[in-house]
């Protein structure tokens, strides 16, 4: 204060913080005088001022930030802070504020609004009769006429009506406030040319319509009509200001009433009849949301920023108040929609693309403004299904497909994808609607941003229209055929569609023969047309892999190759349970497709990319083929077995799993064999030396290690854990130690619950009287203090949800152990396990009664007890 020249701001707000932790820590205790000592110094000097705020605030946001998640202990003191400030000292600082702003609101500008923000902050937990009174709100609304000070008035008049309180008190307050607003002239909009402020007073009438509302609801509640009824006559005269900032040319200015327009229609929902004036409001909203929904001049379809992505969810905003008018009044607004469509796509071709766009986006948004089970819109209710019949029918037959717009033909298409179901009412129409997607309005559109959008939305209407595609099947799939290529890397060939978007074509086409009436000959041979030109260009792209020098083009072609191996594999999606690949004829198709992708595998450059490529290729065909691919399957193992890295054996091992679970039994002798050489890559990277601090090398090993045991998880699960026992005691014994360590040593509780469903499984099978030799001794020696030592772990943290799920897991194999080894293992843990941890005889006693109750439920919720008590 004392300084010539004022601190820079960061400074002041870093001293504030500083003040703030230290109140927190000492107020309670060694400093209860606290703010008289920072009071007594500052001295309404304005530096002393500034930073007297600065420090509130800062405190302000270190008890009730609402952004800080605080443990439950700061929670409780800062409960204790706000009780005890608002005992001893809280009417000294209101005081001290009102001070503040009399003496500086006409000679410093940035200390009164400095003090209206910590005056709004504060609102929300202390008494508002101190501040709700004549001479602060009258103060408060004399800035309302100062323009450096009515934004942040505006606000904290805004935080001051949000206050909860009393409902009748509570319009009292609202009601008074806007009578001197209104008298003042701020309800004149058109006047006011600060769109700044008028974003702020747009708030505020927000506030104060919810407000009102809530006391309207609570007053309901209660039974109490009369005043429910002012509070409703309350809401009806703030309409027509909320439909003029509703209605406002700044988004801003509207986004910020929206709130108080859906009560309001939630209100009227609730109401049986509404009055000429209230159906009046309802009609004024849908013509305002029609007006605001429509896209202004400035916005940049091409290179969407900042206010372009503002625009889309405030787009989402209007989209909530439409869906809410359907349910006030959906006749009013199928006829408004109706109206306003029927009569721009009269005219489309002299129409602005805008309003052309909003016209089809109306149409659009009603399917989920007027909700229908299974997207049933042209059956059930006659009117609405004729009405939106007719506009469909106007849509598809008036040419606008053809508007030189994006977002027109965007929005033309997304219509059409959304009432699919027209077209099986009028199939007529089907053959127009096709020529569009596949010519220059679609697929061939000069915008990339069309092309990808069209593609995907081709492919949901050709499925969803299956059963009327027959007789265009041959001319779709002719039509399409060149944007099936695949673009190699040479001489810059550019293709219409990314790869991303030549998926959705793949899988068009494969929809369109798998589910055509042909016999399965001709789906065989249309399905061979299809991916024979990719397995011939993956031959060539291969060659060319294995003799490329420069690495740019090394991973040019091995994306190239992965393309081709991701559109065979998308085609596939069309099969079904009904429609299988064999009964499509198709299984030797696709077994082709293997053999010409198979080596990759082996092929030395651009591993990474091929080997995840195919292996997506091997997940879908046994799916596809099922026992069919069974004989690819050990080679193509052994080729992705060697030269690994955590990554390629995490990605593996899902595919190992999924046969392993699929085929069982039948592929017993291929994981014998390939077990301990899976086992032996496993081990060889964990083992591998990372440096201390690199922490994406302990993440690999900790998901790599989770894939190991949820690999030997599903050995032991799908009744293979023969598997297991045959691979010689002393790899049976090696691998069962990884188990035990999983469990107790690593704190992942994931992979911990799935040692322990490993370990009671094992116990399940091998921990009888008639299990392997040894067995019994190692679940003593072993398992037992597993089931233990993993929760005794200060790193077991039984606050967490996945370490809960882990010690539920820990309970059954203590159960299970039980089940197989009966009083004996009852007799152990009585007399030797669990008097060596120290534990006392009365708990030892209560643990095994626990541990003998025939309900497991009951066992579960005694150990999270019982290890809750045992740590230190």
């Amino acid at each position: 204060m004392l300084n010539p020249q004022p601190e820079k701001t960061f400074i002041r707000n870093k001293a504030a913080q500083v003040f703030a932790l230290l109140f927190v820590t000492e107020y309670l205790t060694k400093w209860p005088k606290f703010f008289f000592d920072i009071l007594s110094v500052v001295d309404l000097n304005p530096r002393g001022v500034d930073l007297y705020l600065r420090i509130l605030m800062a405190i302000d946001s270190e008890l009730v930030d609402r952004d800080v998640v605080h443990t439950s202990e700061e929670a409780r003191r800062n409960t204790l802070i706000k009780d005890t400030m608002r005992e001893q000292c809280i009417p000294n600082l209101v005081e001290s504020w009102y001070q503040i702003l009399q003496n500086y609101q006409y000679t410093n500008s940035e200390v009164t609004c400095q003090c209206l923000e910590v005056v709004g902050a504060y609102v929300s937990w202390i008494d508002l009769s101190l501040i709700a009174n004549d001479r602060f709100i009258n103060m408060l609304l004399g800035h309302m006429s100062i323009e450096v000070l009515r934004e942040e008035a505006c606000d904290c008049l805004f935080e001051i009506v949000n206050k909860g309180m009393d409902p009748v008190d509570k319009m009292k307050l609202v009601e008074s406030l806007c009578q001197v607003l209104q008298s003042a002239g701020f309800f004149s909009i058109d006047q006011e040319e600060d769109v700044d402020f008028l974003a702020r007073f747009s708030k505020l009438v927000n506030g104060m319509g919810q407000s009102l509302i809530v006391s309207w609801t609570k007053l309901i509640k209660n039974g109490d009509i009369k005043n429910a009824q002012e509070a409703l006559q309350a809401i009806e005269t703030k309409v027509a200001l909320m439909l003029q900032l509703l209605i406002h040319e700044d988004d801003d200015i509207s986004s910020n009433i929206i709130g108080f327009c859906y009560d309001y229609l939630h209100i009227l929902k609730q109401l049986t009849v509404l009055s000429d004036q209230q159906k009046a409001n309802v009609e004024a909203i849908m013509l305002a949301v029609m007006k605001k929904l429509t896209y202004d001049e400035e916005y940049n379809f091409e290179n969407e920023g900042e206010d372009e992505a503002m625009f889309v969810e405030y787009r989402k905003q209007l989209k909530l108040l439409l869906d809410r008018l359907a349910q006030v009044s959906p006749e009013l607004l199928l006829a408004s929609v109706r109206r306003v469509f029927s009569s721009t796509l009269q005219n489309w071709q002299t129409t602005r693309f805008m309003e052309v766009e909003v016209a089809i986006r109306l149409l659009y948004m009603l399917a989920e403004a007027l909700p229908v089970s299974h997207g049933a819109h042209f059956s059930g209710d006659v009117s609405k299904a004729s009405a939106l019949q007719d506009m469909m029918r106007t849509l598809v037959t008036s040419g606008v497909s053809s508007y030189q717009h994006t977002s027109v033909t965007l929005e033309f298409f997304e219509t059409v994808v959304r009432y699919e179901k027209f077209f099986t009412v009028e199939p007529q129409h089907i053959p127009c609607v096709l020529m569009a997607f596949l010519d220059h309005r679609g697929l061939r559109h000069s915008s990339a941003k069309v092309r990808s959008r069209t593609a995907y939305l081709f492919s949901r209407f050709v499925k969803s229209l299956n059963k009327q595609m027959n007789p265009f099947i041959e001319d779709i799939l002719n039509r399409i055929q060149d944007l099936l290529e695949l673009s190699p890397p040479e001489n810059g060939y550019q293709s219409l569609l990314s790869s991303d978007d030549q998926l959705f074509i793949y899988e068009t086409a494969g929809v369109l023969i798998v589910n055509s009436e042909y016999p399965a000959e001709r789906k065989q041979a249309l399905m061979r047309n299809l991916l024979t030109p990719l397995m011939e260009k993956f031959k060539i792209l291969l060659e060319k892999l294995m003799l490329a020098q420069d690495e740019e083009r090394q991973a040019s072609l091995a994306d190239c190759l992965n393309h081709a191996v991701g559109f065979a594999s998308r085609t596939s999606k069309a099969f079904s349970n009904k429609q299988t690949v064999k009964q499509c004829g198709c299984s030797e198709v696709y077994l082709d497709c293997l053999q010409t992708f198979l080596p990759a595998l082996s092929c030395p450059l651009q591993k990474d990319i091929l080997r995840s490529g195919v292996r997506t290729f091997l997940h879908r065909m046994i799916i596809c083929l099922e026992e069919e691919v069974l004989p690819f399957i050990p080679s193509a193992s052994e080729h992705m077995l060697k030269d690994c890295e955590a990554k390629d054996l995490q990605e593996f091992i899902p595919l190992i799993n999924q046969i392993t679970a699929k085929f069982k039994i039948q592929v017993s002798p291929f994981l014998q064999q390939m077990f301990m050489p899976l086992l032996h890559a496993i081990f060889e990277v964990l083992l591998r030396p990372a440096e201390e601090n690199d922490q994406s090398a302990a993440l690999e090993k900790q998901m790599l290690r989770r894939s190991y045991f949820a690999f030997l998880q599903t050995v032991t699960g799908s009744g293979m854990s023969e598997v297991i026992a045959n691979q010689g005691a002393e790899n049976v014994e090696r691998v069962l130690v990884t188990v035990i360590q999983g469990a107790v040593e690593y704190p992942d509780p994931i992979a911990q619950k799935t040692c322990f469903i490993i370990l009671s499984k094992l116990v399940e099978l091998w921990g009888g009287k008639d299990g392997p030799v040894g067995f019994a001794d190692f679940v003593y020696k072993h398992i037992v203090p597993a089931c233990f030592l993993a929760p005794l772990k200060q790193t077991f943290d039984l606050a967490d949800a996945q370490t809960v799920l882990a010690l539920s897991e820990c309970a059954v194999t203590l159960k299970t152990i039980h089940l197989k080894r009966g009083p004996e293992c009852v007799q152990y843990l009585q007399q030797e396990y669990l008097p060596s941890l120290q534990v006392a005889p009365d708990i030892i006693q209560e643990f095994c009664q626990a541990l003998q109750q025939p309900d497991a439920k009951v066992f579960k919720n005694y150990l999270k007890v019982f290890f809750q008590r045992a740590k230190p």
